[in-house]
């Protein structure tokens, strides 16, 4: 079947090495922008499934075991699940570990700059893939008026081989620079508006997992036991015999 001249295949057969090369860039930029849109959305969505567990079941919890076994999934997925799990550790690190250097902080000092550290790890993975949407959004208008630039000169090409302005000779290439520009939007435009949802929606994710952090301190700092039961006991057994 014969291949309109202005159709989409009629434009890519006619066009050169520069349009070509314009157009799998911009393809490419496409396929990159549109996986961080998909795949950045389904970690969103996991996330706040796992904030309503955090917010709704863990603190009704019976134990922090228990309350760290409702947390499921792997810490890199689950952020509070690495923030129970890293205030746990911090906490009986500085417990064990009196003679260190940290140990001459205090407990509340301590554990606040363990979360701290967890909440960046987990604002980092999150964030990861953005700055691809923030390139794409920024560079594919450009990357598509290179195109139209290109296709407006080899018109002008046309109309100084012949020496008249004809329809014939300048539809083609004016088509192909049009045709570049509304790539070089199509491509541009999911990218910064996925950029913008995404953004929203992480500030949103890391407020609630700084007040996830904050209860997790006051639990670790004040309602965490950190003395032995039985060292009380001892201690009275030892005032009664002195008695």
């Amino acid at each position: 079947m014969e291949q309109h001249p202005f159709s989409l295949l009629g434009f890519w057969s006619q066009g050169d090495l520069v349009t070509k090369g314009v157009a799998i860039a911009l393809l490419l930029m496409s396929i990159a922008s549109w996986y961080v849109i998909a795949t950045r959305f389904a970690r969103q969505l996991r996330q706040r499934r796992m904030a309503q567990v955090a917010t709704a079941q863990f603190w009704h919890a019976q134990s922090f075991t228990e309350g760290l076994q409702l947390l499921d999934g792997a810490i890199e997925d689950n952020p509070y699940r690495h923030l129970a799990e890293e205030g746990r550790d911090a906490a009986a690190h500085h417990r064990d570990n009196q003679g260190d250097l940290h140990g001459q902080l205090t407990l509340s000092d301590w554990v606040t700059s363990c979360l701290r550290r967890a909440i960046d790890d987990s604002v980092e993975r999150m964030q990861s893939g953005l700055s691809i949407l923030a390139s794409v959004g920024a560079t594919a208008p450009f990357v598509g008026l290179l195109g139209t630039v290109w296709g407006i000169f080899h018109a002008l090409l046309s109309i100084g081989g012949s020496g008249q302005v004809s329809i014939g000779k300048v539809a083609g290439p004016v088509g192909e620079a049009l045709i570049m520009t509304a790539f070089g939007l199509m491509v541009a435009i999911p990218a910064v508006l996925g950029y913008n949802a995404l953004t929203r929606g992480n500030n949103a994710a890391i407020g609630k997992i700084n007040r996830f952090a904050h209860d997790l301190h006051a639990y670790f700092v004040t309602g965490s036991p950190v003395a032995k039961p039985d060292s009380g006991k001892a201690r009275l057994g030892a005032a009664g015999g002195e008695r």
